[in-house]
């Protein structure tokens, strides 16, 4: 099996994806991710941003390429190898999924529900180092006096902080986020995209978020992926990206003078 670049997180390689025969989604994209910073993906809706970031985690099934991931190549796992290697994928939903009647402790605990027993998991009982590191990451959240509070008395920038902290409880060696800003106000969409930039790196974990905000995605990634009609058409620093070249992913030099 084909190993990944030392110095890279993960490697895609010819990534295709068509949910209908013959009208691709993902068409033939490859792209190799940095073992750290923020990699942000942009492009209109429906260009396939979703379904890359969906391919990588295997919550999606690429139609064809490669995924590789420490030596692994995804698109080929199923089974308990898939369970293995997703365990040290964490993800940051648009949608937050908490589970709205648990705590938010319970919650950034299920973060550990791929590495503790059957039975641990059904009664909730985590290990003690499992609990000390659960008011750790609530602690670096900001979030240290709601443990006990019920997900569903959380704001929306509170909720996506328990999401941050449950996707870091797993330990993870890649960090991906779908969106994460999209049901935020502004001054909360920076914090959060801030907050996901200063813990990764403090873990040295990389992350790609797929985020609409270009600006957002700028200020923070240290590398940007445009993306139109499902093929990845810029790929640089985003002091690189031009006006033209934001014309080219969004279809049009309209939207520029809003």
């Amino acid at each position: 099996m084909a190993a990944s670049n030392e110095n890279s997180a993960l490697e895609i390689r010819a990534l295709s994806k068509s949910y209908v025969p013959g009208k691709p989604v993902l068409k033939d994209i490859s792209l190799t991710i940095p073992a750290n910073g923020i990699t942000a993906i942009i492009g209109p809706s429906g260009t396939g941003k979703s379904t890359l970031v969906r391919c990588i985690n295997r919550l999606v099934t690429p139609t064809s390429g490669a995924i590789l991931f420490k030596g692994l190549d995804l698109t080929q796992l199923s089974g308990k190898a898939l369970r293995m290697a997703r365990r040290r994928i964490g993800m940051v939903h648009q949608e937050y999924n908490l589970v709205e009647r648990l705590s938010v402790m319970e919650n950034v605990l299920s973060g550990r529900l791929g590495y503790v027993s059957a039975w641990r998991a059904f009664l909730r009982r985590f290990p003690q180092d499992d609990i000390d590191r659960a008011f750790g990451l609530l602690d670096a959240v900001g979030l240290a006096d709601f443990a006990t509070r019920r997900a569903d008395q959380l704001s929306g920038g509170q909720r996506q902080r328990v999401g941050i902290a449950r996707a870091l409880m797993q330990a993870p060696e890649l960090l991906l986020a779908d969106e994460p800003t999209s049901s935020l106000d502004p001054k909360t969409s920076v914090e959060i995209v801030e907050l996901m930039q200063r813990l990764a790196a403090e873990r040295g974990i990389p992350v790609i978020i797929n985020i609409h905000d270009v600006e957002l995605g700028k200020r923070f990634a240290s590398r940007v992926i445009g993306m139109s009609q499902g093929s990845v058409v810029f790929d640089g620093p985003p002091e690189n990206l031009t006006d033209q070249d934001l014309a080219t992913i969004y279809g049009g030099e309209s939207w520029l003078a809003a």
